[in-house]
């Protein structure tokens, strides 16, 4: 089961630990519309200056010094956080030096990928008294939909594609590799790993050329608070230089950067954005 993934207090201040891209202006936003005080603590190799503009306390910290942002944290009387923005897998392994408290939660964790790391940072943080609380809880809004969010729907071969791509991506993301695939005539073209969904897609389009469909799910039960399933413009972007027209992901699991403008871009480009229905 999956740790409880509560919505966090409106009554108490925020924290922020934000990585690259919209995610954590997203956010930001949203907690300031409710009221709330929000103290960020931004990746130095990935998080964006302009976020600083968009909170109350704005401090810098380098990946590998988790016990300074926990002082942070704890120093701004902190007691949830949330985690938004993407830290690049490869990151994991770019010659970083981790503080103490970093290298004890290496120690803890029994591999190095994504939910083992993330699992024992979220472990230490509790244990400083700081509650990391859902990524997409103040972003419902922003969450994909099940069915067809686009005019046009998947063709009949379209659909088989995917149902072949969502087993496949389904067994990649259990076993913590990856999150999407690319399938062309239900044959699998490129699998994720730590290069991230964009990189796939464009490999793809070189290996097998136009008419690429893209699958994108969430972990078995997965965990909320972090590494949650995200698409933007930028894999609209990806597809339409792919020569893709099809982009299925998990309906309710997957944050749809600004998804209006998604939705209105996908119907530009004649591509089908369909919701697929997560195994309970």
């Amino acid at each position: 089961m999956a740790p409880e993934q509560a919505a966090p207090s409106p009554s108490l201040p925020l924290g922020l630990i934000a990585g690259n891209g919209r995610f954590p202006f997203l956010v930001a936003q949203a907690a300031r519309r409710a009221g709330r005080r929000i103290v960020a603590v931004a990746v130095q190799e990935e998080a964006s200056p302009d976020l600083a503009a968009e909170v109350d306390e704005f401090h810098w910290v380098g990946l590998g010094h988790l016990g300074r942002c926990i002082s942070i944290l704890q120093g701004a009387s902190v007691h949830e956080a949330v985690m938004a923005g993407q830290v690049k897998h490869r990151q994991l392994f770019s010659g970083i030096v981790p503080d103490f408290k970093l290298l004890g939660v290496l120690a803890r964790s029994i591999t190095r990928n994504t939910d083992s790391i993330i699992g024992a940072v979220a472990e230490t943080l509790a244990e400083a008294g700081i509650r990391l609380v859902a990524s997409t809880s103040l972003l419902s809004e922003e969450m994909a939909r099940a069915g067809a969010m686009t005019r046009r729907r998947p063709s009949g071969s379209e659909q088989k594609d995917i149902a072949y791509g969502e087993r496949v991506a389904r067994a990649l993301a259990g076993l913590d590799l990856g999150q999407a695939v690319a399938v062309k005539e239900q044959a699998a073209v490129a699998l994720e790993a730590m290069e991230g969904t964009d990189e796939v897609i464009r490999r793809a389009g070189r290996l097998a050329g136009a008419g690429v469909a893209v699958v994108k799910v969430s972990k078995p039960s997965q965990d909320m608070r972090f590494d949650v399933p995200v698409v933007g413009l930028g894999t609209l972007a990806a597809m339409e230089e792919a020569g893709a027209r099809v982009l299925a992901i998990d309906s309710g699991r997957t944050l749809m950067i600004e998804r209006i403008a998604v939705q209105a871009r996908a119907d530009e480009l004649g591509m089908a954005i369909w919701g697929l229905v997560p195994p309970v």
